[in-house]
């Protein structure tokens, strides 16, 4: 039924605990022991450390909620450059043992050790405690990481003990895990799925991998067919070891504080955040055909407009243009606003231009030519060194104001020879104030 062998593949997860709170620790060991909390900028707790929701801190609960139930709480606001940066050594670290490494998310990632332990000279477990070890003690901050002959299993093994534990599936021990474990826990299972197993008295993981292989695949699309062969010990998930070149849609957004009522400032958000999508559209050779944007109200609702442009593009002066005709019929006059966003869509890469009967194809390649020389300076002065002047409010004044507009550490002090849009690639040790 299972695979009988221990390891016949080995799959790490390796999945940093409180991840966000954890690198504001590791760069301040001050607030070790003390529950800290992020999202300041946004107002609502984006993440936090264990201290903190041991105190009944959740995730999306607003500051003034906070402080009721926690009121010693340390409230920072987020820095994401730091945080890419601790992730960046994560994998680093990782990759000392293969090269197989898969860099799924942030504070996540793939490695397949399969053929590494004759090159190590010691067991799959032992490479898996080696990586856990440097990883803490090289970023002082802990993870979880689950040894598994596939990555679903791997995922429910990191999970299994959380946070700081380290837990090995062999192949023998599949059912040992399984048979307690809600299929609702298992990676890829949603509610719904999860509810039609239930009606069909399936309720653990292990009942859905003891079913029928003809059953599986006359009740379920082929996503869930592939999640139970994984749980029975197959591998069907490769890792992808190559950087993320394609993406259906490339969204950006932005919220601002205090909520304005000022178009121009509204505007230039939305502007800031079309400049943001087209370089990264372009930075992967892509271009969309359908644009969408929405303004959110300080009351939370959404309003917006979708536009097909005539053909691709990714340069932000001709969206820019064309969103402005849509904005005035969009933005209402004494509405506060708290939020802007914009979505690229129908994404394709970028090869041929199509000629037109005016010529404006022509025009947009060579327009794309100033662009090159845009992301080229970007590249070697930092993002946005040159922007249009529709940004300009949102590109020289902070998006947030009062405590709320309060920088991340690491953005207040620069290290020798940087500047506030080029920075060297460590994060900054600071103290708390």
């Amino acid at each position: 039924m299972f695979t009988t062998r221990s390891f016949s593949k080995a799959i790490l997860h390796i999945d940093g605990d409180a991840f966000f709170a954890s690198c504001e620790v590791a760069a301040n060991p001050a607030l070790r022991g003390k529950p800290v909390v992020i999202g300041k900028e946004r107002g609502i707790a984006s993440a936090m450390t264990y201290e903190a929701k041991r105190m009944g801190v959740k995730r999306g609960m607003a500051l003034h909620e906070i402080r009721k139930v926690c009121p010693e709480a340390i409230i920072l606001p987020s820095d994401y450059e730091t945080y890419s940066l601790y992730s960046k050594r994560m994998y680093d670290i990782v990759r000392r043992y293969t090269s197989a490494v898969e860099e799924y998310s942030i504070d996540e990632c793939f490695a397949d050790l399969a053929g590494m332990r004759r090159v190590h000279r010691m067991s799959y477990e032992d490479i898996a405690e080696k990586i856990k070890h440097e990883l803490e003690s090289e970023l002082g901050m802990t993870f979880s990481i689950g040894l598994a002959p596939n990555k679903v299993l791997a995922k429910v093994a990191s999970k299994w003990k959380k946070p700081d534990g380290l837990t090995i599936i062999s192949g023998r021990r599949i059912d040992m895990f399984l048979k307690d474990l809600p299929c609702e826990k298992v990676w890829g299972i949603g509610s719904n799925t999860s509810e039609f197993l239930t009606k069909q008295g399936i309720a653990t993981a292990l009942q859905f991998a003891n079913k029928e292989e003809e059953w599986v695949i006359k009740n379920l699309s082929k996503p869930f067919q592939e999640i139970w062969h994984e749980l029975r010990g197959e591998l069907i998930y490769p890792l992808d070891l190559e950087p993320k070149t394609d993406y259906a849609s490339i969204q950006k957004t932005k919220t601002f504080t205090p909520p304005s009522r000022d178009p121009a400032w509204v505007f230039s958000q939305l502007s800031k955040n079309i400049e943001n999508a087209c370089i990264k559209a372009r930075r992967h050779n892509l271009a969309a055909t359908v644009v969408s944007f929405f303004l959110k109200t300080q009351d939370f609702q959404y309003i917006g407009a979708e536009m097909k442009l005539s053909r691709r593009s990714a340069l932000p002066h001709e969206i820019v243009g064309l969103i402005r005709e849509q904005f005035s019929s969009v933005f209402r006059p004494g509405v506060l606003y708290r939020a802007t966003g914009v979505t690229l869509s129908n994404l394709s890469h970028e090869k041929f231009v199509q000629l037109d009967l005016f010529g404006k194809a022509i025009v947009a390649k060579e327009v794309s030519k100033i662009y090159e020389s845009v992301d080229s300076l970007s590249r070697k002065y930092g993002k946005h060194a040159v922007f249009l002047g529709s940004s300009f409010l949102a590109m020289r004044k902070s998006a947030h104001e009062g405590l709320r507009g309060e920088s991340a550490p690491r953005r207040a002090r620069l290290f020798k020879g940087e500047t506030e849009r080029k920075r060297v690639g460590m994060p900054f040790l600071g103290e708390v104030v």
